[in-house]
């Protein structure tokens, strides 16, 4: 058996057991765990897009909503020398696997970046650092509409000026929930998407179409406004629909 064999069965039978992971967390409570599946690699290309944009300089980056760590993982090795990552993830038994995995990835060491896992709520992160980019794993889908108006409003707080936001929302979510759910769950869903799209339509320079997810999804790029003299970090804001396959 070769090298390149018994990685790749060390790497299936890791995602097999982060599915189940996944699917005993969320059984537990949707509000930690909303995904049915950890996100696969052409959802973790997306979302971490912007921090390979800013390369190579030093970089504040967030992670909120983890899980297992499968962009975690995709994340670390494309921070610059010199940065930091701050993990929040509220569920005790993902926040133990995150700091395993902060301690031994191999790129954690070579590339000297500091890495923390926080196991809170994003809401409650009590600091005063302002991040360069933040990407989001939460289910907001899962949420009431006072709460995602929270933590949107947590992360634009916690952005610096032209940093970047970046999140996922499966597709087809809407319109499953109105025709599968209680009336009272398609209205919270509903204005859940308006607060959305609220935001969307002030601050998102791109979006991305990920097909070769389960299930497929959008990720979206939302930029802190600039200061006056600072120039976005695209050059100009933007609306796209890049598609990955």
């Amino acid at each position: 058996m070769n090298d390149w064999t018994t990685s790749h069965q060390r790497a299936t039978a890791q995602r097999h057991a982060e599915g189940w992971m996944f699917l005993i967390e969320a059984a537990r409570d949707l509000r930690t765990t909303g995904a049915i599946a950890p996100s696969g690699k052409a959802l973790a290309h997306a979302l971490t897009e912007p921090v390979r944009a800013r390369s190579p300089r030093p970089l504040a980056v967030l992670e909120a909503g983890a899980g297992t760590g499968a962009v975690t993982r995709h994340l670390i090795p494309r921070l610059p020398r010199g940065s930091r990552l701050d993990i929040v993830e509220a569920n005790p038994r993902f926040a133990e696997r995150l700091r395993v995995l902060a301690a031994t990835h191999p790129s954690t060491t070579s590339r000297s970046a500091e890495i923390t896992v926080h196991q809170r709520l994003v809401e409650d992160l009590d600091t005063d650092r302002r991040y360069d980019v933040i990407v989001s794993g939460l289910p907001l889908t899962n949420f009431t509409p006072d709460t995602v108006e929270r933590i949107m409003g947590r992360y634009m707080k916690l952005l610096h000026p032209g940093g970047t936001l970046t999140y996922f929302a499966y597709l087809g979510t809407r319109r499953a929930r109105t025709l599968l759910a209680s009336p009272s769950e398609a209205r919270r869903h509903a204005a859940v998407d308006h607060v959305m799209t609220a935001y969307q339509r002030r601050y998102a320079t791109a979006r991305w179409s990920v097909w070769a997810n389960l299930p497929p999804a959008h990720v979206w790029h939302l930029q802190h406004p600039p200061m006056p003299s600072q120039p976005s970090t695209d050059g100009q804001q933007h609306h796209s629909d890049q598609v990955s396959q």
